[in-house]
């Protein structure tokens, strides 16, 4: 497996502000010996997802269970960031997920933080089930070759609610972006607790292929955090995080009230970046005495 000698031998993988890219691009390339080795994608729109999407995830997952799931935002924010520096510079048109035409910006960066918020709200073993029965179904097959659609109804099988349903909908079929941030944290002690009050703008919009948006209804559970460090920066770990939940977020301004026995000193909502936020630098705030 060759690779440049800037990504295999001068890499610094004990560095804690830098992602270990080294571990993160041979994942994704073994991962290829299941995804286009095996499974080979349909020559149409949207084939690149059963290839390099799925390579994508898998390194995700790898990087999940090796360094542990509240290290996962420095992978997830390095995909976000480019997915949205890459769409600003489409010449032709951005499409969904589902109806990609070998454009990275989407099948690689879109498509490892689409995949990550999937095994989040279905559950890690669901999506293994459904990758499952999609290589036992089309692997060392000849045409007709397998479409994004077989996959992604694999995943619609293992969804069992409306809202599952839903974001199925949003990740693969709609281009979906978020607009979440924490315009004020604040803290006093009540009692032998932390009462933490996050005051959160939150909005949800579908985007044509030329970038123009259309304000959605979101009223859907978020997670919203409380840490005694920034979440995914130097040696942040699980030993920095005082409460990590999802709590029902609605288009517009609301305050969320979270109790604690440690006093945070960071609040976030969607503090990981599971979600296409059109800018996740605000998402999470220090957190003042009130």
């Amino acid at each position: 497996m060759p690779y440049s000698e800037s990504i295999g031998f001068n890499a610094n993988t004990d560095d804690p502000e830098k992602i270990d890219f080294t571990t993160y691009v041979v994942s994704h390339e073994m991962a290829h010996q299941y995804w286009a080795h095996q499974v080979i994608g349909a020559d149409m729109q949207g084939s690149t997802i059963t290839s390099e999407t799925l390579a994508q995830y898998s390194a995700l997952m790898v990087m999940k269970h090796l360094y542990g799931p509240d290290q996962i935002r420095r992978f997830l924010k390095y995909e976000l960031d480019n997915y949205l520096s890459g769409r600003k510079g489409e010449a032709v048109e951005e499409v969904p997920l589902e109806r990609v035409e070998n454009q990275a910006y989407i099948h690689y960066r879109k498509g490892a933080v689409a995949m990550y918020l999937l095994q989040e709200r279905l559950g890690e073993d669901a999506v293994d089930r459904a990758l499952a029965r999609f290589d036992a179904k089309w692997r060392f097959k000849g045409p007709p070759y397998p479409r994004s659609v077989d996959l992604i109804s694999e995943f619609r099988k293992e969804a069992r609610t409306p809202e599952q349903q839903q974001l199925i909908t949003d990740l693969f079929e709609k281009i979906t972006l978020y607009d979440l941030k924490v315009t004020d944290a604040t803290t006093k002690k009540v009692g032998d607790q932390w009462e933490t009050t996050l005051t959160v703008s939150a909005g949800k919009f579908y985007a044509n292929g030329k970038g123009v948006e259309t304000e959605a209804k979101l009223d859907e559970p978020i997670e919203i955090g409380l840490f005694t460090a920034r979440p995914g920066l130097g040696a942040f770990s699980s030993k920095n995080v005082i409460v990590m939940g999802r709590e029902p977020i609605h288009t517009g301004i609301q305050r969320i009230v979270v109790r604690s026995k440690a006093k945070p000193t960071f609040a976030g909502i969607d503090p990981y970046n599971y979600y296409i936020d059109r800018n996740s630098d605000d998402n999470v705030k220090e957190v003042t005495a009130s």
